[in-house]
């Protein structure tokens, strides 16, 4: 459990800070979710950290509190046909850019926190690497976007339940891998990442 004192945000004079963080860049279904978060400063959620330390039930529990206590939230999402167009690195960056824009809509930051990437925003930013273990509203928008990817997941296993996608959200498992190899490339997937599946190789 990370401690209220150790999170970035205590060196920053400014009140209102945004986090930025997405989930799905690695996956080989579906798109990339990206959320834009400020919180509250010096009232921090106890128990909050990166969403891939956490317990699916307990991003679901912070999920609900950050979504009740946050100033601003907002959400972008590019679909695996984007992706393939213009590929991941910048159907991240736009996705995290639309949530920025939505959430700037209810509060406007005065600073953006970014995970690892730098965004063509007209706030003042910082790219922070591992910022979802550093910074509070970077760790918050982590478990915002994990869980409304993973919901997106939960209607893409009913579509494509031969994939096991509740289970491997998307990632190339070898129990996906060899779905794709006995059943195809669906039109969820991302072709730009499965080039020798769709080859047949």
């Amino acid at each position: 459990m990370k401690a209220n004192f150790d999170w970035i945000e205590q060196i920053y004079d400014e009140e209102f800070i945004m986090g930025i963080d997405e989930v799905g860049r690695g996956p080989l279904f579906g798109g990339v979710l990206s959320a834009a978060v400020i919180m509250p400063k010096h009232r921090y959620i106890v128990g909050v950290n990166d969403s891939k330390k956490l317990s699916e039930k307990n991003r679901k529990l912070f999920f609900n509190l950050i979504w009740k206590e946050a100033l601003a939230i907002g959400v972008g999402y590019y679909d695996n046909n984007i992706i393939d167009n213009i590929n991941i690195l910048e159907a991240t960056k736009l996705a995290m850019i639309d949530a920025y824009e939505e959430a700037s809509i209810f509060k406007m930051p005065e600073i953006v926190l970014v995970d690892a990437v730098k965004l063509n925003i007209s706030s003042k930013q910082e790219s922070i690497v591992h910022g979802d273990e550093k910074s509070y509203n970077i760790a918050c928008a982590s478990i915002v976007a994990k869980v409304l990817r993973d919901n997106l997941c939960y209607g893409w296993h009913k579509i494509y339940p031969n994939y096991a996608i509740l289970k491997n959200k998307g990632y190339g498992t070898k129990e996906h891998i060899e779905a794709i190899k006995k059943y195809g490339i669906t039109n969820l997937h991302r072709r730009s990442f499965l080039k020798k599946y769709e080859k047949g190789e």
